[in-house]
């Protein structure tokens, strides 16, 4: 009942819903870009170079070329096109004053007509968040670092909580120099800049996915530990917490039934806000290059490819994935304040 009760006070708040709102459809547009994004290609990297850097809503004719299995292995923009015998003629985009080049009928699949080679293998597609420097549909790109940003922040969250949870319950339950040490251990690692520690575990562990995820996750820890063991400390001088104790109960059971219960509502407004540190981080270290490697798509990675188009005209294409970071970002800070409000966490 309690649980429906702050429920309804989020969503009831107007930014609440909103914030709530967009996160699930980015979430949704992540889980299944491989179906809703246009490009299916593997890290939606299907390059036409011919038409790179096009605008927002810019459509081209493509012609299909398929392999021996009639799978297709390479799209090539093309002007017009038109039959003749057996041959089909087209002209390719790029070129000035480009000749007709030609494609006999068994390059395709047998059996099939040259109306149905036509439907099938000729396609108009339209990029309607245009073309990136490789001639890369940039919406499936979106759409598709998406994951990076999302699992990036699921993952490092998860990591700072476990780390966070365990060595701020030890300082805070046990006190005295257990307390001391773990108290000196945060102010050391919080001395040092999330950015130069996230840089320095991602290049002992070198480049890659999951690597970048764990260094991101062992910087995060600390504000998670400084909570909890706060918390910790003003709970357990509590008198049903002296009572448990007074009936010899586990310390492991007065932390896990007792007093971990009363940290949740604080530890989930934490974790928004880690959630939106965890995506700038990656999109920064993406954006210095050791972040998640291409081909694979990243918001920050587009960012570092295209910011010199900002003075070429052609801002749209930093200023797109610059968008959905902030967003997403402030998405989930919006939604830490309402669930602080909600869970009516005081510090």
């Amino acid at each position: 009942m309690e649980q429906q009760s702050i429920l309804y006070k989020v969503l009831r708040h107007p930014l609440g819903k909103i914030s709530i709102g967009y996160i699930l459809l980015v979430a949704f547009c992540a889980v299944f870009a491989s179906v809703l994004a246009p490009d299916t290609s593997p890290n939606a990297n299907q390059m036409h170079v011919s038409i790179h850097s096009k605008a927002p809503g810019f459509t081209s004719l493509l012609l299909l070329l398929p392999n021996a299995n009639g799978a297709v292995i390479e799209e090539l923009p093309i002007r017009d096109y038109y039959w003749e015998g057996n041959q089909l003629y087209y002209r390719t985009v790029g070129v000035y004053n480009a000749e007709y080049q030609s494609l006999a009928v068994d390059r395709f699949p047998d059996h099939l007509s040259q109306e149905e080679i036509t439907q099938q293998f000729i396609v108009s597609r339209t990029f309607y968040l245009g073309t990136d420097k490789f001639g890369r549909d940039l919406l499936s790109r979106m759409m598709l670092g998406a994951r990076i940003s999302l699992s990036i922040g699921f993952i490092a969250v998860l990591i700072s909580l476990i780390v966070g949870v365990v060595i701020g319950g030890l300082g805070g339950f046990f006190g005295g120099k257990v307390d001391a040490f773990i108290l000196w251990l945060i102010n050391v690692v919080w001395s040092i800049p999330s950015l130069l520690m996230v840089i320095a575990i991602t290049l002992a562990l070198g480049k890659g996915f999951w690597q970048v995820f764990i260094a991101v996750g062992l910087t995060m820890w600390v504000e998670v530990a400084r909570l909890v063991r706060g918390q910790v400390i003003s709970i357990k001088e509590q008198t049903f917490i002296q009572a448990a104790q007074g009936l010899a109960y586990s310390p492991l059971r007065i932390f896990v039934y007792h007093i971990f219960p009363l940290v949740i509502p604080s530890l989930i407004v934490i974790s928004t806000a880690n959630f939106a540190s965890a995506i700038l981080i990656e999109s920064g270290l993406s954006f210095l290059g050791i972040g998640a490697q291409p081909p694979i798509p990243s918001w920050g990675g587009m960012i570092k490819d295209h910011f010199r188009y900002i003075l070429l005209g052609k801002a749209y294409l930093a200023i797109i994935p610059g968008l959905a970071i902030m967003s997403l970002v402030l998405a989930f800070m919006v939604l830490g304040n309402v669930l602080r409000d909600a869970l009516d966490v005081k510090s």
